[in-house]
């Protein structure tokens, strides 16, 4: 498998246009004038995936007031965001992408081991971008969900002021 390349902090951020978990599509160009937060994930409902939007719901407000938004992306349809929105109490925005668009666009569809097995997925990846549109900070391969949405936040907070 030939993998998209991460993008790199500098490049401008990868387009999208993707529905959220109520069908109303979402593009970059909605987020210009703000930092925005755009991280990836496997799948609803699983347990690190909740830890991750449970933790980015519960700073959300720290984010806004940084003059920033959270958006997660996974393969996942619109009836199974709403599910897990309503479940956890989610205040993030939820964007589906089952063409794998913008996963792929930006690096975050590619081999991977799972259970020692070697496949194709989604890899937890995280992209913080400016105002303008240009990538500023990247996590490729998050390792561990629990602590991570905290780290973003600092790196939002050293480059947007606080």
């Amino acid at each position: 498998m030939s993998e998209t390349p991460w993008p790199v902090e500098g490049d401008p951020a990868p387009d999208f246009n993707l529905p959220d978990a109520d069908g109303r599509r979402r593009a970059l160009a909605d987020y210009t004038g703000k930092w925005l937060v755009l991280y990836f994930y496997p799948k609803d409902s699983t347990s690190g995936c909740t830890t991750e939007a449970v933790e980015f719901s519960g700073l959300l407000p720290r984010f806004l007031a940084l003059g920033a938004d959270i958006v997660g992306v996974s393969r996942d349809k619109p009836a199974s965001h709403r599910k897990f929105i309503d479940k956890h109490e989610l205040t993030v925005t939820l964007l589906c992408d089952p063409e794998l668009a913008t996963l792929t666009a930006y690096g975050a569809w590619r081999e991977k081991k799972v259970c020692g097995k070697d496949c194709v997925g989604t890899v937890r990846s995280t992209f913080l971008i400016d105002p303008k549109g240009v990538v500023r900070g990247i996590w490729p391969q998050v390792g561990k969900a629990a602590g991570h949405a905290e780290m973003v936040l600092t790196t939002l907070t050293g480059l947007a002021g606080s």
